[in-house]
């Protein structure tokens, strides 16, 4: 396994999601990404590059756009600047919704997705079916945190290994 890639994506998406507001000069990577280098970091041009670093191990996007990705039951999309809080989470009914660093995550399907680089604190609205049980689960799998719905506020996603929105 070629580690440079890998490595590459995990800069690229790191600083992708903590989000860059500066000017920058666009380049590619020897492993063919394209990044955009900014004086604070590292950022990767395309939000499907940010969900392949993200949902480590799932099958590539049904449909993509430069600002959403879709999935057979996730939608990514960029959260809208500022502090965004629950209230302010916009998440269909038997949606999971969430924003991790920048991104947001809105699961609408009842499977295991396995995920990385989730860090720091951001809003979480589980709007599924009244008493439909969200679980959050540490590296070793075993269960960090639940959610039951319908449930809103702010987690800590340090860090999130995986999750089942039901």
């Amino acid at each position: 396994m070629n580690i440079a890639k890998p490595a590459a994506l995990f800069l690229a998406a790191t600083a992708l999601l903590a989000g860059s507001t500066v000017a920058a000069t666009a380049a590619d990577t020897p492993d063919g990404t394209r990044v955009t280098s900014t004086p604070d970091g590292i950022r990767v041009n395309s939000i499907q590059q940010t969900a392949d670093q993200v949902l480590a191990g799932h099958p590539k996007a049904l449909k993509s756009t430069a600002d959403e990705v879709r999935y057979d039951g996730l939608t990514l999309t960029r959260a809208p600047k500022g502090n965004l809080g629950a209230q302010d989470l916009a998440c269909g009914y038997g949606h999971l919704c969430m924003v991790v660093r920048g991104t947001k995550f809105d699961f609408y399907k009842c499977q295991t997705w396995t995920v990385s680089n989730w860090t720091g604190d951001g809003p979480f609205t589980n709007n599924q079916t009244p008493g439909t049980v969200a679980k959050f689960y540490n590296q070793d799998g075993s269960v960090r945190w639940t959610s039951t719905a319908y449930q809103a506020g702010t987690a800590t996603w340090d860090p999130i290994w995986s999750l089942r929105p039901c």
